[in-house]
């Protein structure tokens, strides 16, 4: 274990996504899922909070100074997933009915492995979300 200072005392943890239409995910983030519009920069990037995280939605762009060779694109195969966010739940069954009801697009409804009830729904560019039940919650 380090005992060395922490680089990141004070800090938060923000993921960035690339949307191809900011305007579906603004709808998506915000009236689907409940998360609060934090800032919008122009035309082309906004931050969320979302569950006490950080979420920049930003649009495609090529490389800059500070990244040089870095693309930022939206998933091309929606199924080939580097990154995906799951959300732990007390009832998964009540938490999809919601999202569903709001129009969220699951992969399947809501399935029982073991002691662990979950099912996948995707945001308007294919990023891939779980929800995700320990055990019998009501």
């Amino acid at each position: 274990m380090t005992t060395s200072p922490s680089p990141f005392e004070g800090s938060a943890l923000t993921t960035i996504l690339v949307s191809s239409n900011l305007k579906k995910s603004k709808a998506f983030y915000l009236d689907i899922l409940g998360a609060s519009l934090f800032r919008e920069y122009g035309a082309d990037s906004m931050v969320l909070e979302f569950l006490e995280n950080w979420i920049l939605i930003v649009s495609p762009g090529g490389p800059t100074a500070d990244k040089p060779n870095t693309h930022f694109e939206v998933p091309t195969e929606i199924d080939m997933v580097s990154h995906a966010y799951t959300i732990r739940v007390k009832n998964c069954q009540k938490s999809y009915d919601i999202l569903k009801s709001r129009g969220a697009q699951f992969i399947t409804p809501p399935h029982k492995n073991g002691a662990e009830t979950r099912c996948f729904f995707r945001d308007p560019d294919g990023h891939l979300f779980e929800i995700s039940q320990y055990g019998d919650s009501q």
